[in-house]
């Protein structure tokens, strides 16, 4: 392991993937960290997009794959896209040694084509998905609260955090890239810039076969910042981006668009949450608009810290997006998923974890201190709807803030900044 490694909470899934798999794909962002996070379990490493070896490395896995596979275990194929026929043979050689932990392989994109039958690797390889740094991780997240403990003990919490509204807006707009963690501030701030003028102008156009138009690309990618943490369908994107832009784009487009951000991870919508309600509320199922990282929304937009502190608004929904990003990261590492609630009455909770057992709990979002007690009986609310001889109870009911001081409220809802948060 590097010595200067500084530990993701992937180390932990990546390892109990590679010992229940004959294989484990992790994907995600470029330079969310998955290539450094698997070199620090594998014990051979083949880098396809290493300019020394590269057009070696295709020519050997397109020709003799069996003994392009051949090295210390696990062997790390390092972006193997690049040969998408790799899949199948991988998947074979999984079935002819029959042992776990045979194989890493990390992506930052679907490939369009997998190889001549494009099998799933259902039972041979597991997917698992890295993002960018949560605030536990880059270490602006103090800890104190864990979301784990809530769901086995939610008794009384206490703390504070660091983390005032000025670094908040920082933290959004530097984001959780591992380059960008502990630099100075003009070279922190410019990694998401990076990443979205490397998306418009490379990434998308190797991506497949189709050829996109890139000022097209950036007027649908400002529109999906200015509709970050919002159900924007796609109706409601192409009349936002005819109003904002000079130059009109058809929904054909604008879905082209999206499934290639969301093959190459950029985007990471969050889907609806379906408990069984005692009311009659229909519940809604359009998923919420979201960039992997919410640095990316504001390099589209071109927002520095100082433009969200002087607009609340969009500071709010990007703070929303700060959190799903986090949450996400540590229900992964609780075995849980992470939804959003919205229903026929317009009622809506922003995130609900829900772990594999069937546990749950219920999460609203809030940038400042004027917004919790109306969030709290929100929560209160709908944690009443939900049908309790069909479905669990809520474990807890969680604001999280961009306040200071984590504590449990007389009602039971529990106060927690970001700032204070872990897995």
């Amino acid at each position: 392991m590097e010595i200067n490694y500084k530990k993701r909470i992937m180390d932990k899934i990546l390892k109990e993937a590679l010992e229940e798999k004959g294989a484990v794909l992790l994907q995600g962002p470029k330079w969310c960290g998955k290539t450094t996070t698997a070199k620090q379990v594998a014990g051979s490493v083949v880098e396809m997009q290493n300019p020394n070896q590269s057009e070696q490395n295709i020519k050997a896995a397109i020709n003799t794959p069996s003994f392009f596979l051949k090295g210390d275990t696990p062997r790390l194929i390092d972006e193997w896209q690049i040969v998408p026929s790799l899949w199948d043979a991988i998947r074979y050689e999984v079935d002819v040694r029959g042992q776990f932990g045979q194989f890493i392989l990390t992506g930052s994109s679907v490939p369009t084509k997998r190889g001549n039958d494009g099998h799933s690797g259902i039972g041979r390889i597991k997917k698992v998905t890295m993002r960018t740094m949560s605030l536990y991780e880059s270490g602006e997240s103090a800890g104190i609260v864990s979301l784990k403990t809530l769901f086995e003990n939610p008794t009384s919490i206490a703390g504070n955090s660091a983390v005032d509204i000025y670094q908040l807006a920082f933290l959004i707009v530097r984001g959780g890239w591992p380059l960008a963690v502990g630099k100075p501030e003009r070279v922190s701030l410019a990694q998401a810039r990076d990443f979205y003028e490397a998306i418009v102008d490379n990434d998308i156009q190797r991506l497949d076969e189709n050829r996109r138009d890139k000022q097209r690309l950036r007027m649908l990618m400002r529109s999906l910042a200015r509709n970050t943490a919002s159900p924007a369908k796609i109706t409601t994107i192409k009349d936002d981006i005819n109003a904002h832009e000079g130059r009109p784009i058809d929904e054909d487009t604008i879905r082209d668009y999206l499934n290639a951000l969301d093959k190459l991870f950029v985007t990471e919508d969050l889907l609806a949450w379906s408990p069984k309600l005692r009311s009659k509320s229909v519940l809604r199922q359009s998923p919420k608009r979201h960039f992997v990282d919410p640095s990316i929304a504001t390099a589209a937009l071109g927002a520095s810290p100082e433009d969200l502190l002087n607009d609340l608004n969009t500071f709010g929904f990007l703070f929303e997006s700060l959190c799903i990003r986090d949450l996400r990261i540590y229900a992964d590492a609780i075995d849980g998923s992470v939804f959003q609630y919205r229903d026929s009455s317009n009622r809506e909770i922003d995130a609900i974890i829900h772990l594999r057992n069937g546990d749950w709990g219920a999460v609203e979002i809030k940038l400042g201190q004027e917004e919790i007690e109306k969030a709290a009986a929100n929560l209160l609310q709908m944690a009443a709807r939900v049908d309790g001889s069909k479905s669990k109870k809520p474990s807890f009911l969680m604001i999280i803030t961009g306040t200071q001081y984590a504590y449990r409220r007389p009602d039971g809802v529990f106060i927690v900044p970001i700032g204070a948060l872990k897995d």
